[in-house]
């Protein structure tokens, strides 16, 4: 994983906005009703090569494939396994349902017409696996195939995975004997998508917001220590799963979901960075920017953070729409980097993704481009002074 000892350079947290037919595709195809889909791969091409575009032009220096192709962060994996049918019926929210107002108002106002909603997802019905590694080959061979028409215009690129633990708490386990069954059968598949990755040359980022907001979610009406022994048994899996993977190409992103919302019922960081900080891996994207979370950085003065480690933090909201000011960002960054004690550790990101499912984003395309130009303005302001 790349860092810079003259500026602070810059990522993003994974999915870019897709286009209303992109979307309506999407849709489609989770439904089985998908007409062309050879027409279908050709737009998932077209939008690619335009989300490295605007990445590019935004100055973002570790870029990716927008997501474009997937149809959430998560559930594409029923078209790569074995395993997934039905429906889930995921818990809302405890800070949803505590402010029904709210919640009625973010119905109407966050989705699409067609979407796909990550709380009705395919459950597990059967033993989960892989097909085959070919989908995410030749999804990884088409970033790459792309990514040569853009020579020397960005710095590195990465593909993201969920994590076992999202994938089991909220794809439903309807087959197997346990909780831990469930994710030990996720690790074996998932396996081969951490693997390939990292074998095609991209940094792997592993999505992972069940170490977070599962809190409030699946064990919001449970015992802390409950919760946190989910996250033990979470990151043993990824740390398994990542055997033999070289530590350095890879990221793990932590957020309290990807919604705009009361969010007063979010575990604080401190409660489960003890089991966080176990994972194998080169660096932590966390969510940094927006008002429940931005003082977390504090944590990190007594030296917690480990030394040999990156930190990506989240210096840009990707709830609202709102477009931060570069002074904002660049004040952000100078007050994380003062505590980490290595501006050189740091790269700007983004708190999540601008579309976590395909129909559900909060934040205007037009807007997503402006806020990451923000970010790569902040970050130059703050590499002046970081780094003289």
């Amino acid at each position: 994983m790349q860092h810079s000892h003259d500026r602070i350079i810059t990522t993003h947290a994974g999915s870019l906005p897709k286009t209303a037919a992109l979307t309506a595709s999407h849709v489609a195809l989770a439904k089985n009703e998908l007409a062309d889909k050879k027409t279908f791969e050709g737009d998932v091409e077209a939008a690619t090569r335009q989300i490295i575009q605007r990445q590019i032009e935004a100055g973002i220096d570790i870029i990716n494939n927008g997501e474009v192709g997937r149809e959430s962060f998560f559930t594409y994996l029923r078209h790569r396994m074995t395993g997934f049918g039905g429906e889930s019926k995921r818990p809302v929210m405890a800070d949803l349902t505590a402010y029904p107002n709210y919640m009625e108002m973010l119905m109407r106002s966050s989705f699409a017409a067609e979407s796909i909603s990550l709380l009705s997802a395919p459950q597990a019905i059967g033993p989960v696996s892989y097909h085959s590694a070919e989908p995410i080959a030749a999804e990884c061979a088409q970033l790459s195939r792309l990514l040569a028409e853009f020579p020397d215009q960005y710095r590195e690129a990465f593909v993201s995975a969920p994590s076992p633990g999202i994938v089991a708490a909220a794809m439903e386990n309807a087959y197997y004997d346990s909780l831990e069954d469930y994710v030990e059968a996720l690790t074996r598949a998932l396996t081969m998508e951490y693997q390939t990755i990292v074998n095609a040359g991209f940094i792997l980022q592993i999505d992972a917001p069940d170490l977070a907001m599962e809190r409030h979610t699946l064990f919001q009406n449970k015992p802390l220590a409950e919760f946190q022994s989910f996250l033990r048994l979470v990151i043993d899996a990824i740390n398994v799963a990542l055997q033999g993977l070289p530590r350095d190409r890879i990221r793990l992103h932590v957020c309290w979901g990807n919604y705009e919302g009361a969010h007063d019922a979010d575990v604080p960081l401190e409660d489960i960075w003890t089991e966080i900080e176990t994972a194998r891996v080169g660096g932590f994207l966390l969510s940094m920017a927006n008002p429940r979370h931005a003082h977390e950085y504090h944590l990190f003065e007594s030296g917690l953070f480990p030394d040999d480690m990156v930190l990506v933090p989240g210096v840009i909201d990707t709830t609202s729409n709102y477009i931060e000011h570069p002074q904002l960002v660049a004040d952000r960054l100078e007050q994380i980097a003062n505590v980490i004690g290595d501006p050189s550790r740091i790269i700007a990101g983004t708190d999540c993704g601008f579309e976590t499912s395909a129909g559900m984003a909060s934040v205007a395309p037009d807007i997503v481009w402006a806020k990451l130009q923000a970010m790569t303005e902040g970050a130059a302001l703050a590499s002046k002074r970081l780094f003289s």
